[in-house]
């Protein structure tokens, strides 16, 4: 069925190929703009809005063509998204979630075993426990193959209500209502180690991940970390001012990250004076992208920390993400970035100071770290 979500598109496309049919210099204005392939592509959506006879879906159009259009760029970290994928990008990004509060698992055939209720969440103000069974959302029982589509049942709009069917350990069963809302997620997981070195494991580079990581190191000094393990295995980064605000925060003066654009212009970040005066260590893998490369990278260049894992993949592009009209988004790269002594990571990705495969039991990459560590 056809839609109407880009009739302001349409519009647009019909001035511009109006003012092209119209006018020479049109045309040329348009071309400078645009240059010939834009001019073909836009007469193709107009063709399509025009001519075609069929019955279509002009979001989906666009959207593949947009879509195309970054594909073509042959840049792995751009990338097109739609409306509803840009919208959860952007909560993903605020360390945020829309739901109740509850980590459950699907060990259970009859549903959702509660494994944890997130303090002052609408779950624990439900009265929601851990250990508790949520058996039926809104009247659909969640038994069998039907529990692996609870959490997304669960999900909703914020505001919105939904009715839990709850099993407690006793066997008594209760109807719960309970109402979503949007929740942080915290992107900073720590402990204190035997020896009295500092673990911390961070998810992501978007908001807030520095202030809690320079929370979590705070802590593992005052309960007397003697040395330091960042955990960036599967972090694909996030923004880059959440990662000179770690940098400056861990690292001594001096530069810390260089940018340059397009043209050729460079920006340098630096850091002040202050820092964590401890041993340090970067556990990575092949997940470890964007910021967390980078974070380990700098790490490494100062002499403070020391990186083990698997090879990372060498990104050293920075991208910006556009809205379009409609309601979707186009992420392209439009910076290259180098360490602060200029070393860029595109193709070679990271030096490792010891290459460890990961183990079928326990850690053996938190193992080596820790050795390296040693006094």
């Amino acid at each position: 069925m056809k839609t109407k979500r880009f009739s302001v598109l349409q519009l647009i496309l019909a001035v511009l190929l109006t003012a092209v049919v119209l006018t020479g210099g049109g045309l040329l204005a348009l071309r400078a703009v645009v240059g010939q392939g834009g001019l073909a592509l836009l007469e193709g959506l107009f063709l399509v809005h025009t001519r075609f006879v069929g019955d279509y879906d002009t979001a989906a159009v666009v959207d593949a063509a947009l879509e195309g259009m970054v594909d073509g760029l042959g840049d792995r970290w751009s990338y097109y998204l739609t409306a509803e994928e840009y919208e959860a990008q952007n909560q993903r990004r605020k360390n945020q979630y829309v739901g109740i509060g509850v980590t459950v698992n699907y060990e259970r055939e009859e549903g959702l075993l509660i494994l944890e209720v997130t303090e002052g969440s609408p779950a624990a103000q439900a009265g929601l426990l851990a250990g508790e069974l949520i058996t039926a959302v809104d009247g659909q029982s969640l038994a069998g193959e039907a529990r692996y589509d609870g959490a997304d049942r669960i999900r909703g709009e914020a505001g919105s209500t939904l009715s839990l069917e709850v099993r407690a350990q006793t066997g008594q069963t209760r109807t719960v209502e309970v109402r979503r809302a949007a929740l942080d997620s915290n992107p900073v997981e720590y402990e204190l180690l035997e020896g009295q070195v500092g673990y911390v494991k961070l998810s992501n580079f978007y908001e807030n991940s520095a202030r809690r990581l320079e929370a979590a190191v705070t802590a593992l000094q005052e309960q007397g970390a003697r040395a330091l393990v960042f955990d960036m295995r599967d972090n694909g980064g996030g923004y880059l001012t959440e990662l000179t605000d770690m940098l400056d925060f861990l690292l001594n003066e001096g530069p810390i990250f260089i940018s340059r654009d397009r043209q050729g212009h460079e920006t340098v970040t630096e850091s002040d004076a202050d820092c964590v005066d401890l041993p340090m260590a970067v556990l990575v893998n092949a997940n470890t992208y964007s910021a967390a490369e980078f974070f380990a990278a700098e790490l490494q260049e100062r002499g403070v920390a020391v990186l083990v894992g698997e090879p990372t993949s060498g990104k050293g592009y920075s991208q910006q993400t556009f809205p379009l009209p409609g309601g979707s988004a186009m992420a392209i790269s439009t910076g290259a970035y180098f360490t602060g002594s200029g070393k860029s990571l595109i193709g070679a990705g990271l030096t490792l100071d010891r290459e460890v495969e990961p183990s079928g039991e326990g850690d053996a990459q938190l193992d080596a770290a820790l050795e390296l560590l040693k006094p």
